[in-house]
């Protein structure tokens, strides 16, 4: 006798039709990704974005447009009133809030509610009960959910929280009650230490979350980073879609994902995903979410961290290993249709990883960047194997108001170690000039053999920071060559003059030279902008005969493609300027040589005039100390906000603070002097 399954019986005849047209109040790559399903699914898409946007990726692939604001997203894209009025203007059934901004605030989606249109997320109350961290590891408490020891409660007193702190013992973690995307958190490793951060977090706290109210945890020392991507529906069905180990992060954010977790058993994933959508059910969970979990690497216990009540960046790991689209769950789901998979047809199939490709220097304690995106190149996208998520194209401005990822690299193969071969071979055609980025970096982490064993913890970086933050190898000489061979392709292109109308000519174009004497060119080059040293490079020929380069030049706009013969070996290389500086892309490797700039174009340096330069576009957000102080190195001197996030700024030496020259609230452009000393 046939068996059916009456829930996907009913679910197929009462399928509710999708929306008409919905209204994705986000930007960036988000903003692409939602679009890119809806228009699959033949669902219009309304576009919303801030002065700072008006040519962006996302404005121009939605089939409308409206201008809400200035750039700073206070004014723009967090004023619910003007998403609002779109929404109505456009005729949206639906606003979908991408990640970040409006996703998690509840206030939103009970308007949308009040004003009959849907919210694709889960309902306010919701948001609400996992929004606060305090209430709710109440709730996991009482739904049989680990947490964390710790202090969850309303007594804010910063002498009440430090004599939690003392009395758990160090180190700590300090969490924004309402935080997320490591704003307004701080590992306290000692108790002189507790005030300073306490008030940092706060600060970042308040500045993102409009509260300032955080709890105190004990920190475990080595814990795994642990999610689960829960689904549910308005008709009571509940998912999970397996764990994504998020371990590795700097500043307490995520850099590089993977799907399923490494050495998680069968036994430990179906207890994780259980956990989970019992967490989901304690608060009548609907839609996508994620549960946190930290997993403490000696016992492989686990404890409940937070819940994201939204779709996270690191979804597409989830998307690869299970086959699905969890936008488009989204949006059956906000329709009030049933889960398209239940719990007995959801399975692990192969593994995948998410890099984060962002403007940052790694070098500088991976400081965010900004500027121009001079050339943006990306490995080719492979159905199912290689996917490039992002929101910006070349000529693209990365700008100081919002957060600086430039894309995302998603990769699946079979197996841990396929896939991640497959990462480090795309990692290696993802070219970048412009702002510093961290794919080098992630070069090196995806090479580590710690991290190919799977041996992947919270503290990887700063364990392993020796190696991944090595000395720069020496510029190799075949480089070196080529960087030569294309200043002079690109001097004797710029110099040739036509003199004849026909171009297959011998004298369509015509170079300087001198019969019978000897051809000689120097050019010079340096390692790094700060090098003393040069790097001389002759291309000569004495005899005065004719000398054929064994090198092609191939210019589009840029960069340029040079093939050359350096030696018994035939090198393609992409190559592109930047002001001073030249990127030679070669073998998967970005190697950069710096042009000398003549000595009286250049001021005198922060180092020189005894100051310290906001090293970005900021504004000033806390000021440590005053003009007479006396300050040893590594003291806190000012705390800077850019990007959604806040940097602390360290005295360089023991010195005497001679003039601020800036206030609480300035904005500052880069470069510019912030203090000085006698």
């Amino acid at each position: 006798m046939q068996r059916f399954d009456i829930r996907k019986l009913v679910a197929r005849r009462y399928h509710s039709p999708h929306f008409n047209k919905i209204l994705i109040a986000n930007r960036g790559e988000i903003a692409v990704r939602v679009m890119k399903t809806a228009k699959k699914l033949g669902i219009k898409t309304v576009a919303v974005y801030s002065e700072a946007d008006k040519d962006s990726m996302h404005t121009q692939m939605a089939d409308e447009a409206y201008l809400i604001g200035p750039a700073a997203s206070a004014d723009s894209y967090l004023r619910m009133d003007k998403i609002l009025q779109v929404a109505k203007k456009s005729n949206a059934q639906a606003i979908h809030p991408g990640y970040g901004f409006l996703s998690e605030n509840a206030i939103f989606a009970k308007l949308l509610e009040d004003n009959n249109i849907t919210f694709i997320g889960p309902p306010a109350q919701s948001i609400i009960d996992m929004g606060s961290k305090s209430a709710s590891k109440n709730i996991m408490i009482n739904a049989g959910v680990p947490v964390v020891p710790g202090y969850h409660g309303d007594n804010q007193d910063p002498k009440f929280l430090k004599q939690q702190a003392d009395e758990m013992g160090y180190p700590v973690l300090i969490k924004a009650v309402l935080g997320g995307g490591g704003k307004g958190m701080r590992i306290v490793p000692s108790s002189e230490e507790f005030d300073e951060m306490l008030e940092s977090a706060k600060r970042e706290a308040l500045k993102s979350f409009s509260d300032d109210r955080v709890l105190v945890e004990k920190y475990i020392t080595k814990p795994r980073h642990v999610e689960v991507q829960v689904f549910a529906d308005k008709l009571g069905n509940a998912v999970y879609l397996f764990e994504r180990d998020c371990s590795v992060q700097r500043r307490h954010q995520k850099v590089i994902e993977e799907a399923p977790g490494p050495g998680i058993s069968p036994e430990l994933r179906r207890s994780l995903g259980e956990k989970a959508v019992a967490a989901a059910k304690a608060v009548n969970y609907v839609g996508a979410g994620t549960v946190e979990f930290i997993l403490d690497t000696d016992t492989n216990a686990f404890y409940f961290m937070e819940m994201n009540t939204r779709l996270q960046v690191e979804h597409p790991v989830t998307e690869m290993i299970t086959g699905t689209d969890l936008v488009d769950w989204q949006l059956q789901v906000a329709a009030g249709n049933r889960l398209p998979k239940l719990q007995d047809e959801l399975q692990v199939n192969g593994w995948a990883f998410e890099a984060r490709i962002y403007a940052e220097d790694p070098d500088k304690n991976f400081m965010p960047d900004t500027g121009r995106l001079v050339h943006l190149k990306t490995p080719d996208a492979v159905p199912d194997k290689v996917r490039i998520e992002t929101g910006v194209r070349q000529g693209d401005e990365v700008s100081v108001h919002y957060d600086p990822m430039i894309s995302k690299l998603v990769v699946w193969d079979t197996d841990r170690t396929e896939a991640l071969r497959v990462l480090r071979k795309a990692l290696g055609e993802f070219q970048v000039v412009g702002p510093s980025t961290n794919i080098e970096f992630l070069k090196s982490l995806a090479s580590h053999p710690a991290f190919i064993n799977g041996d992947v913890d919270t503290g990887f970086i700063k364990r392993h920071e020796q190696e991944l933050f090595s000395d720069k190898e020496v510029v190799p000489a075949f480089v070196i060559a080529q960087a030569a061979l294309y200043s002079l392709s690109r001097e004797w292109k710029n110099s040739a003059v036509q003199v004849s109308a026909d171009p297959y000519s011998p004298w369509s174009s015509v170079r300087a030279f001198r019969l019978n004497h000897g051809f000689s060119k120097r050019f010079e080059f340096k390692e790094s902008q700060d090098d003393k040293r040069k790097i001389q490079v002759d291309i000569t020929n004495t005899d005065g005969s004719v000398t054929v380069y064994p090198c092609q030049l191939q210019e589009g706009t840029d960069p340029s493609v040079l093939v050359a013969t350096v030696g018994d070996r035939k090198i393609q290389s992409d190559i592109v300027r930047n002001g001073d500086k030249l990127s030679v892309f070669s073998d998967g490797i970005k190697h950069e040589l710096f042009l000398p700039v003549p000595q009286h174009t250049l001021g005198e340096s922060a180092a020189d005039q005894g100051s310290v330069v906001a090293p970005m576009p900021c504004k000033i957000s806390h000021v440590q100390v005053k003009q007479g102080d006396a300050v040893k190195k590594g003291q806190t001197l000012i705390v800077l906000e850019a990007m959604k996030m806040e940097h602390t700024i360290k005295s360089p030496k023991d010195g005497i603070i001679q003039k601020i020259n800036y206030r609480v609230g300035d904005l500052v452009a880069q470069g510019k002097h912030l203090i000085t000393f006698e």
